[in-house]
């Protein structure tokens, strides 16, 4: 049976939240992978909770005390000496300067910008890829909202700094999705770190040349391998859902619904308990959806999320 080290890793993160920097530490002489990057953590000892060793090791490694810090994504790698779960929190308050005490260098890097130090530890790669994805996931609505006022509010959002558009509108006739959709494109075109997803449709993604696709629920649990995008999402709403996703190796996954909603008022939600119980294992960075508002974002992170999804009431 494989032995896995239970691992806690930090992401400390500071400046503007939509492009925020983070840290990576450099391992020092005498230890495996000497002079890799890495998040900074450790081993999650006997008694103690993932968050407790956090704590204790932020403190011995970078001389700081946590003040915040959110669960994010929970990643299993096998090294050439060791099996480690590494348990990630996005840490966004602390007392103290980080220092390198324990490790030979300390750098900031921009999230969604190309590393300046290698080699980084193999492990941190998805990681590096999750932190360029943003707090909010705007699902189109044009059904309801009619298709120029949805795309007078996407072009509003957009100056207004949202960066990811999942094209929904599935009941448009196929000829209006196409054309709302090239719209969209070429909205999000004017905003060179905007990404746009379409949802379920593979032909008509490649089509527009849009950044990705976002796979439903029932697509995903047909799929045998992943689409040949660059950017892929899915729907999921349980544990199964969640390992298919995985398993695909996509870049995120939406979770939900985690409370009522208008578009489903009979279902009650998961509410934040279930959905923390299901991402705590998830290595997927997950968007909350489902009866949620901007102002729910903090609670979100607190569960786990990586951001929030909105039909109705992104900004």
């Amino acid at each position: 049976m494989t032995v896995i080290t239970e691992v806690a890793a930090a992401v400390l993160l500071r400046g503007d939240p939509a492009a925020p920097q983070f840290l990576l530490a450099q391992r020092p002489p005498g230890k495996p992978y000497a002079g890799y990057w890495e998040f900074p953590g450790g081993k999650v000892e006997a008694g103690e909770t993932a968050y407790c060793a956090l704590q204790r090791e932020l403190q011995e490694e970078l001389g700081i005390g946590v003040e915040q810090a959110w669960p994010w994504v929970c990643c299993e790698f096998t090294y050439p000496h060791a099996t480690v779960r590494l348990r990630f929190f996005r840490v966004n308050a602390w007392r103290g300067e980080p220092t390198a005490i324990e490790h030979s260098a300390l750098v900031w890097l921009r999230a969604g910008q190309t590393a300046s130090v290698a080699p980084i530890l193999p492990a941190n790669g998805p990681i590096l890829r999750a932190l360029a994805l943003p707090a909010v996931y705007a699902l189109t609505n044009a059904s309801e909202n009619g298709v120029e006022a949805e795309l007078e509010r996407i072009g509003t959002a957009l100056r207004n700094g949202l960066r990811l558009i999942q094209v929904r509108d599935k009941t448009l006739p196929a000829d209006d999705r196409r054309d709302f959709a090239c719209r969209v494109m070429q909205l999000a075109a004017t905003h060179p770190a905007a990404r746009v997803l379409v949802n379920d449709d593979l032909q008509l993604a490649t089509a527009i040349a849009a950044h990705g696709i976002h796979l439903s629920s029932a697509h995903l649990r047909q799929r045998a391998k992943r689409p040949p995008l660059p950017l892929v999402a899915a729907s999921c709403h349980d544990a199964e859902d969640l390992a298919q996703a995985a398993h695909l190796q996509l870049d995120f996954a939406v979770l939900g619904p985690v409370l009522p909603t208008p578009s489903h008022p009979q279902a009650a939600g998961m509410g934040w308990q279930r959905f923390a119980d299901l991402s705590r294992r998830s290595p997927l960075p997950l968007y909350a959806l489902g009866g949620l508002q901007p102002g729910l974002l903090a609670e979100a992170c607190r569960h786990g999320a990586h951001g929030i999804a909105m039909l109705r009431r992104w900004p």
